[in-house]
């Protein structure tokens, strides 16, 4: 180790896997209204958002029993198709009805704030996403606690804030504060089997899988056997794989598949090396074999991955330094 220089620290196993499945809170809008009010929208991501930062407010969606949010109770739907907030008030009374567009930022309706509805969703890979939402219930609900959410309570306080007061760097702000509320969601979900009783999340917290899922985070180019991950948990074969298979809903092997596409994904996009060197990496002996696993997860060829994502990325550029006049 060169002098002066400091050790670097061996990332934690959560840190680890949302840099694996590249998931990221996105905090996109909100909006204060009181009285009776009721709104209603099409999400547009599978992994929607809600987070009540101040009042009481009913969120409905399909398949999903009606969840009474409070301030610092924050809900994650998984796979809903509509959604309806409204009111939580029993009085008589014709309800305002509105609805918020995507972009439009943080909005006042009336002139009465009873309720502060923040909204947004997970931002994650495909191959990621077919991870998480294993995870995940169709609605997961974190509620306030003494014990668990002075954090959570803390940060939808500076989210709104900084939504409301659009200072110099906000964006910024929102950005960061999404990705800590997210954070602190994860490590209640992780730690509580009430709230998330399989996937990875909860493999998490079970001491037994751990030190396997940790195998194959760590190498995942590695020719892992289903004895040797056994063993990693002190199991015996037969155990471990009912185990495993019960609790991430899928076979070790399989599990170990998704991981190593993950990786590959990474690996095509963030550095220049070949399909080839990409192939060794993550534990194929052939590059027909690669591209075979490759492609039954993602859907494409690595090739045309790589491809595909690297014209969006010029597009999307391209887009960014044009000037204003020039955009259509």
């Amino acid at each position: 180790m060169a002098a002066g220089s400091q050790p670097t620290a061996r990332r934690d196993h959560l840190s680890r896997l949302i840099d694996l499945i590249e998931v990221r809170g996105v905090l996109s809008g909100g909006f204060a209204v009181g009285g009776r009010w009721h709104t209603q929208f099409q999400p547009q991501s599978p992994l929607k958002l809600i987070a009540v930062a101040g009042g009481t407010a009913v969120v409905s969606a399909d398949g999903v029993a009606p969840l009474t949010l409070r301030g610092g109770d924050v809900a994650i739907l998984t796979g809903r198709s509509s959604v309806v907030l409204e009111d939580a008030q029993q009085t008589d009374g014709l309800q305002r009805r509105f609805t918020t567009r995507a972009g439009e930022g943080f909005v006042r309706v009336g002139t009465s704030d009873q309720v502060t509805v923040l909204g947004g969703h997970l931002s994650v890979n495909p191959v990621g996403a077919q991870i998480l939402m294993r995870s995940l219930p169709e609605a997961l609900v974190v509620r306030q606690s003494p014990g668990r959410s002075a954090d959570i309570r803390w940060l939808l306080d500076r989210l709104t804030t900084e939504m409301i007061a659009g200072c110099p760097g906000s964006s910024v702000a929102v950005e960061l504060s999404s990705q800590l509320l997210l954070l602190e969601i994860l490590r209640i979900a992780a730690a509580d089997a009430a709230l998330v009783r399989t996937g990875v999340l909860r493999a998490l917290g079970d001491d037994l899988l751990r030190p396997a899922l940790e195998g194959i985070h760590d190498e995942p180019g590695r020719a892992w056997k289903l004895d040797e991950l056994a063993r990693r948990s002190a199991m015996s074969r037969s155990s471990f794989a009912e185990r495993f298979t019960s609790v991430l809903g899928e076979s070790p092997l399989a599990y170990l598949t998704r991981v190593r596409m993950l990786t590959a994904q990474r690996l095509l996009l963030h550095t220049g090396r070949s399909v080839s060197d990409v192939a060794a990496e993550v534990g194929y002996g052939s590059d027909s074999a690669f591209s075979t696993a490759f492609r039954r997860v993602v859907g494409v060829s690595p090739r045309n991955f790589r491809d595909e994502h690297r014209t969006i990325t010029k597009v999307v550029r391209q887009i960014a330094h044009q000037r204003p006049g020039e955009r259509s």
